[in-house]
């Protein structure tokens, strides 16, 4: 469909969670977090790519061939960011082949299909260079910033503005769809904003806003469900889920 990779960045540790194995690996619900992500995407890529650190490439390679998943694994060598992370699928054997990357956090372990396909119809048939879904939360982690024509123009990570008051707001979920050549291309630019100020690190957001100015076309749609932004970062998230659930 229109050559759509899957990529998922998985080099994560899981520090924060207590764990001493990659927090895709972690099971919920009888279903590792990553297995989740895979079958739901596998419609439109039987075999991913997920980036992968030089200690978890064994346990998650085990763990593919355990539950008979395929998937491309390529090493990030060192933990840049994200940003970083997403420039490593540069080394995969589908980079040249691919028109659309769709990428996701992979701390999301309920995104649901019918969101993935409204997504990606959109996408596709408008032409994007850059889409994803949103939703309206309380103190969002991160907020879409629109403009009078309702034109997405920024995405703020509010931990990196410590003067700003967050309220409710819209923020995206960890799921995007874009034009791999021109993202993979921006993100080797050094742009205002790449390095983030807390973590020091190759962020990944901070492109949204040189996208609009150079007049790509990038559209959030409000259409996630409470499923869909669930992530699993802490134990306090670990927590809240046993309560929903």
């Amino acid at each position: 469909m229109n050559n759509i990779k899957l990529l998922i960045p998985a080099a994560g540790q899981g520090t924060r969670l207590g764990l001493d194995y990659p927090k895709t690996l972690l099971v919920i619900d009888g279903k590792t977090i990553l297995s989740r992500i895979i079958e739901v995407f596998n419609k439109y890529d039987s075999c991913p790519t997920i980036i992968v650190s030089k200690k978890g490439k064994k346990l998650i390679n085990d763990h593919l061939k355990n539950c008979s998943l395929r998937a491309e694994l390529i090493v990030q060598d060192t933990a840049l960011g994200m940003g970083n992370s997403i420039l490593c699928f540069k080394k995969s054997k589908f980079y040249n082949s691919s028109e659309n990357l769709m990428v996701i956090w992979g701390d999301i372990p309920f995104i649901q299909s019918d969101t993935i396909d409204s997504v990606v119809k959109f996408h596709i048939s408008n032409n994007n260079h850059f889409t994803f879904p949103t939703r309206f939360v309380k103190d969002p982690y991160t907020k879409v910033i629109r403009d009078n024509n309702n034109s997405v123009i920024d995405i703020q990570e509010t931990r990196e503005n410590i003067n700003s008051t967050v309220v409710d707001g819209e923020r995206e979920i960890g799921f995007f769809i874009f034009n791999n050549k021109i993202i993979l291309n921006m993100l080797n630019k050094n742009l205002l904003g790449k390095i983030s100020n807390i973590t020091k690190e190759h962020g990944f957001l901070y492109l949204i806003k040189h996208l609009f100015k150079k007049g790509f076309k990038i559209q959030g749609l409000p259409i996630a469900t409470s499923d869909d932004i669930i992530s699993i970062n802490t134990k306090i998230d670990l927590e809240k889920l046993k309560v929903k659930k």
